[in-house]
């Protein structure tokens, strides 16, 4: 763009401004059109879906029907929001209304917990906690439609895109399979949908039909939600009876030769972190490879625990220590909640060295 230097500079401004701003609006306005005949990487995804055998009639349709969303691009931006301490994150989850409702979700659905435990092995509770965690247990499940998200991400993420399509794809293919209007179905802001908010890919991986109805529902049906997250912890390499962390003690300040809070498998091995001052409660093999937590609090002390191969499957479901934290804690307070009012799914005896 040439600016005349007659304008003078405030002129000279207002021109690239007006224009700047008419470019956004024709980059808005060619943003919202998904019509595989106008857009080649949509064209593409057609392309590919239809070579699976989905019709190409009824995809074209679907991805006209899309809507572009910036306040998607917007939530994925701000997704690494302020880093928050422990005690600040512990706070949303562990509420008394989310623990008992825990409780009352097991209750209401014991035979599914009870047949998830014996096939999967995964405890009540912690399956409970996912879903407490997630959604609320199907309290919220989200507000954005899942084309509209996943096409949005698919085609304009700045570095996801090709993420965001396989979702996308998998997406269409789910609702193609299972006779639902992909229009209709509502989700995160990411594309994650139902009770425990399965993105779609791992939607065809590990959801199961649990109640034997023929159909694999997350959206609407608890049962089988309950079944697929013992399928999905079992796929993932959950152990049964073992537990998922131990108390540990350490110094005020965070040892520098050990790297703290690793969504890793267990890497650390509890004879390095005792000579780095890191006390286990309870009986360790030196050798036992665990993950080194250090969770900060407003009173600045750390509280150190040590990760089992349980905890890191945890994070399996979600790329986060203080995630899997809450969801370990939580199951544990419904767990003690259902203690106290003398309903335990089943006898169960805690692990001497750990918990859950």
């Amino acid at each position: 763009m040439t600016v005349s230097r007659f304008q003078g500079p405030r002129k000279g401004l207002a021109v690239i401004a007006c224009a700047g701003l008419s470019l956004l609006a024709q980059g808005a306005q060619a943003a919202v059109d998904f019509d595989p005949a106008r857009h080649a990487a949509v064209g593409a995804l057609v392309e590919e879906l239809a070579e699976r055998g989905i019709e190409r009639d009824w995809l074209e349709a679907a991805m006209r029907d899309a809507a572009f969303q910036q306040g998607v691009l917007d939530a994925m931006e701000g997704a690494a929001e302020r880093r928050l301490r422990w005690d600040e994150y512990r706070e949303i989850f562990l509420q008394p209304e989310r623990i008992a409702r825990g409780v009352a979700f097991i209750e209401a659905h014991r035979d599914a917990f009870e047949r998830a435990e014996a096939q999967y092995g995964v405890p009540a509770e912690v399956i409970a906690a996912i879903i407490g965690v997630e959604t609320s247990y199907g309290r919220f499940t989200g507000r954005h439609r899942v084309l509209d998200s996943l096409s949005t991400l698919a085609f304009h993420h700045p570095v996801r895109g090709a993420f965001f399509r396989g979702e996308l794809a998998a997406f269409l293919e789910i609702t193609r399979e299972q006779g639902v209007d992909p229009g209709s179905l509502e989700g995160s802001y990411a594309g994650a949908m139902g009770y425990p908010q399965f993105i779609p890919t791992s939607y065809r991986a590990y959801a199961v039909d649990f109640d034997g109805d023929g159909i694999r529902d997350l959206w609407t049906n608890p049962v089988d939600a309950i079944g697929s997250v013992g399928n999905y912890f079992a796929e993932h390499g959950w152990r049964p009876g073992a537990p998922i962390y131990a108390e540990a003690e350490g110094p005020e300040a965070l040892p520098d030769e050990v790297e703290f809070n690793l969504t890793r498998p267990p890497y650390a091995e509890v004879e390095t972190l005792r000579r780095a001052g890191i006390q286990p409660r309870g009986e360790l093999d030196d050798g036992q490879p665990v993950v080194p937590l250090a969770l900060d609090h407003a009173d600045d002390v750390l509280r150190y625990r040590l990760g089992h191969e349980n905890f890191y499957v945890i994070t399996r479901y979600n790329h986060s220590h203080l995630y899997a934290m809450a969801v370990t804690e939580l199951a544990e307070a419904i767990r003690d909640a259902q203690a106290l009012e003398a309903i335990p799914l089943r006898p169960r005896g805690d692990d001497a060295e750990g918990r859950s």
